[in-house]
């Protein structure tokens, strides 16, 4: 009885592993969700917003109309801020975060236009060189975004790898668990054998 007591405790020791198992699985994949396959949605949008800016900050010499274009630059700007609190929220390594920081910095004290007249005026046309800088503040925000985004298929290989390991643990758990009822099996034949024998024996 001593065994069967052991072999009971044991396959209820290995449920309780297992279900922890499946939650720290399923843990896992809802990490790959939502710290690294909604943050590359992140950074896809804010890319798209940087682009708005560039050809804006770009084209300033086109017959367009340019009177608002200083809010239209800053309307992109709050929009990109707004992604970033999102993105701040989720999980950040402390690379992310380092990059993060640095790309936050070129949004609010780089590129933003005050005044229209830094990039282009009917007197002295485009102002190549301020116009240069802030191309050269928006390529290393690309850069940023481009690293951020090598990070999230990093992490999020490392992620699945980490979920592959836990899958297979569990399945050398449910073998053991086999293993453990085809013992258990055995042991109760054996037991019951046992007292067939004894019985047998009494009555002969």
């Amino acid at each position: 009885m001593l065994i069967i007591g052991v072999l009971l405790l044991l396959i209820y020791g290995k449920n309780l592993i297992e279900r922890q198992a499946f939650k720290d699985i399923s843990n896992t994949f809802t990490e790959v969700y939502n710290d690294r396959l909604v943050v590359e949605g992140y950074i896809f949008q804010i890319s798209e917003k940087l682009f708005q800016i560039q050809k804006l900050v770009d084209h300033c010499d086109l017959g367009y109309d340019y009177s608002k274009v200083v809010d239209e630059i800053a309307t992109h700007e709050e929009s990109i801020l707004s992604i970033v609190e999102n993105f701040e929220a989720t999980k950040l390594t402390d690379q992310e975060n380092s990059l993060l920081t640095d790309f936050k910095n070129i949004i609010v004290n780089d590129l933003s236009i005050k005044n229209y007249n830094l990039l282009f005026s009917d007197s002295s046309g485009v102002n190549q060189a301020q116009v240069k800088i802030y191309d050269q503040k928006i390529t290393q925000a690309r850069k940023d975004l481009d690293n951020l985004s090598k990070i999230q298929l990093e992490e999020g290989e490392k992620l699945i790898s980490k979920a592959k390991v836990q899958i297979n643990r569990s399945q050398i758990w449910a073998q053991f668990e086999v293993a453990l009822l085809i013992v258990l099996i055995v042991v109760l034949f054996l037991l019951l054998f046992r007292k067939s024998e004894e019985h047998t024996g009494m009555i002969s």
